[in-house]
């Protein structure tokens, strides 16, 4: 698999019009080779020759233990490590050729950057548009891994009435979603968002030490990595007793609307018209001025990749993008809520790999 990976990396360079790829720790490497280094202050990268597809991967010597836990072994690569005093950034220009045109992985530090420039004699583009070719289109593992990953998330939302209690702070119920999240399989928490009430109305809340009343409206949005890397993402919004009858039925406009962007998706179709089905129901309704951000983003090894669900992105889908659809609501000052499953493309339409009630749903 990682071989395959690799070889259409460099296929797609080659298209692109590029000699070389360098790719540093981060989802990109981990993707084409299972690696899951971390980056420090000496360079350790994968080099892709675009003419050969020959990959090389430059490291300290220190680290060659890290390459135990990664398929560089399996793949065969030539394995170039390097020690104190020696210059990293000349061992990896001479794996590419004199004058090459290099692409580099966006996660790449610029305290690597630049002294690569400096060596290779000019200033390498960004690597994102090939190697978003490879990792926007899941294949069958990667479903699988995205399909635990979401069916783990749903066990914790069914839970939530353990943590979400009113007079219980936001951070106290955040610190049992944590929890939660490991229980149910994840390896950690990746992000834990809280937000109650006025808060709701944030989209990029976490938590705070606001006690949460009986009334509120709340936004929880959790996810983490499963094995091997892959993440879960899912919002559900809770009310702590019956809500008032406007908030139902703005409620009742968030829900049409993210089910008929979910009904939208299929190949052929663009990003952006999921969107754009989304925004249209709110709008109707009066409330496309209270929706503030892109109705999804790609996931995968990312929490946040491409595709972007957006406006002005005229990319197709495919069966094999996964994605999520999370329109939302925010009354600055009072209160707001979201809906988000993550789907993947099939051949006629898309499957969710969140299954929880879609509702507002009444706790306490």
């Amino acid at each position: 698999m990682y071989g395959a990976r690799i070889a259409r990396a460099a296929e797609l360079a080659r298209s692109a019009g590029l000699d070389g790829l360098v790719v540093t720790p981060g989802p990109d490497l981990r993707y084409l080779t299972g690696s899951r280094a971390d980056s420090f202050e000496r360079l350790t990268a994968l080099v892709i020759a675009a003419d050969t597809a020959k990959a090389s991967v430059v490291l300290p010597r220190l680290e060659l233990a890290s390459l135990k836990e990664s398929a560089v072994g399996d793949l065969g690569l030539t394995v170039l490590d390097w020690v104190d005093g020696v210059d990293p950034y000349a061992i990896v220009a001479a794996q590419l050729p004199t004058g090459a045109k290099v692409a580099v992985t966006d996660a790449m530090p610029a305290l690597h950057l630049i002294p690569l420039a400096d060596t290779l004699g000019a200033l390498p583009i960004l690597a994102t548009g090939v190697l978003r070719e490879l990792r926007m289109v899941k294949d069958d593992a990667e479903i699988e891994a995205l399909r635990r990953a979401g069916a783990a998330i749903d066990r914790v939302h069914a839970r939530m009435a353990e943590f979400l209690i009113v007079g219980r702070t936001e951070a106290e119920v955040g610190e049992a979603i944590s929890e939660a999240i490991l229980e149910e399989g994840h390896t950690e928490a990746a992000f834990v968002i809280v937000g109650s009430g006025p808060h709701g109305a944030d989209p990029h809340h976490e938590v705070s030490d606001r006690v949460i009343e009986s009334g509120d409206i709340v936004v929880i949005d959790i996810g983490g990595p499963v094995e091997p890397g892959y993440n879960s993402d899912s919002t559900r919004t809770y009310s702590m007793g019956q809500p008032s009858a406007e908030v139902s039925a703005q409620f009742a406009v968030l829900e049409a609307a993210q089910q008929a962007a979910v009904d939208s998706v299929r190949p052929g179709v663009s990003a952006e018209s999921v969107d754009v089905a989304a925004r249209e129901v709110l709008a109707a309704q009066g409330l496309a001025e209270v929706f503030v951000h892109r109705t999804g983003h790609g996931i995968g090894l990312s929490v946040h990749e491409e595709p972007y669900i957006v406006e002005g992105n005229t990319i197709e889908l495919v069966e094999g993008m996964a994605f999520s659809i999370e329109p939302g609501i925010y009354f600055r000052g009072s209160w707001g809520a979201r809906i988000e499953d993550i789907v993947v493309v099939t051949a006629d339409g898309c499957e969710s790999f969140n299954n929880r009630p879609h509702g507002l749903t009444v706790l306490g």
